[in-house]
């Protein structure tokens, strides 16, 4: 099958298995995927055009509701930290996705640029894997009670569901599991305006930044934090795409618009992927999910600064 706009050609079975397969695991740690899928566009399908980032945003758009609504159903949708971030990433994304086109379309440099996200996003990870703890974060003891408890009524109980109990401009409280976690919610908004303005030029929501930062800087439990991050992605990825739509008249030399149909194809596997993936999560070991996050994210921007260098 010919993709027109993306300028490929591929098995249309090809995006939607590569994206079920990506979402069901990344969604685990509050990643929707699009970080990975990113660098498989360009490197397998030598899809390159500034396109891209809006395609990949287009997937988050298709892939992560589903998610969402079961996070929401299991009572770990902290809400007011999805808001903070949407607002903050908002205006970020779109000043990124101006950036993008304006100053990254040569596809060497913008190589380079998604190898230093990914270069973060993974050495924030490791820092909170091999960071040695005297011990257990209430964090942590969170996530073992709730790992702990498998039980597959999704009618959850008050102490197994998230509770909000502060929210202002200054901070924002809630419990899980008898532990209570603090955020402060202007440096949240803040950091969230420069997550948009990198996810705008990745082409990605900004959750794959957001929710390492949730779980290694501020110390909450990765399984609160996921269904925020996936909600911030997706608020942030509506404004991507319409803002590539928007100005793609404008740059008539290139590729600007997502490819609809790659991108409804990917969305289709990720919608699939996110939800198990989300399901599954209470089953797989916090600890587990990140090891296995960060190996394939360092990886990938090694393959990339190696790529440039040559």
């Amino acid at each position: 099958m010919i993709f027109h706009t993306a300028g490929i050609e591929t098995a249309p079975w090809v995006p939607p298995v590569v994206a079920f397969v990506i979402s069901f695991f990344t969604s685990m740690g509050g990643v929707s995927g699009a970080f990975l899928l990113l660098p498989f566009q360009v490197s397998f399908l030598g899809y390159t055009a500034p396109s891209v980032s809006a395609t990949n945003q287009l997937f988050n758009i298709v892939a992560i509701p589903g998610g969402v609504y079961r996070y929401w159903r299991e009572g770990r949708m902290v809400w007011p930290l999805a808001w903070i971030v949407v607002a903050g990433t908002l205006p970020g994304v779109l000043v990124g996705s101006f950036l993008r086109v304006e100053y990254l379309p040569d596809p060497r440099n913008f190589k380079l640029f998604a190898a230093a996200v990914l270069l973060y996003i993974g050495a924030m990870m490791l820092r909170d894997l091999t960071k040695k703890q005297s011990g257990m974060s209430a964090a942590k003891r969170s996530e073992t009670l709730f790992r702990n408890q498998k039980q597959e009524d999704d009618r959850c109980p008050e102490d197994r569901v998230v509770t909000v109990t502060h929210f202002s401009l200054m901070r924002l409280c809630y419990t899980f599991y008898g532990e209570r976690f603090d955020v402060p919610t202007l440096g949240v908004f803040l950091l969230g305006f420069t997550v948009g303005i990198v996810g705008g030029v990745y082409g990605i929501g900004g959750g794959s930044i957001m929710a390492p930062f949730f779980v290694t800087v501020l110390g909450l439990p990765v399984y609160t934090v996921a269904g925020a991050a996936l909600m911030g992605t997706l608020a942030t990825s509506v404004a991507g795409v319409a803002f590539y739509q928007a100005i793609a008249p404008f740059y008539p030399h290139m590729s600007v618009a997502p490819d609809w149909l790659l991108g409804l194809l990917f969305g289709i596997g990720g919608t699939a992927g996110i939800y198990l993936g989300a399901r599954c999560q209470k089953f797989v070991p916090a600890r587990t999910i990140k090891w296995m996050l960060s190996g394939i994210i360092i990886f990938t921007a090694l393959k990339y600064i190696y790529a440039f260098l040559k």
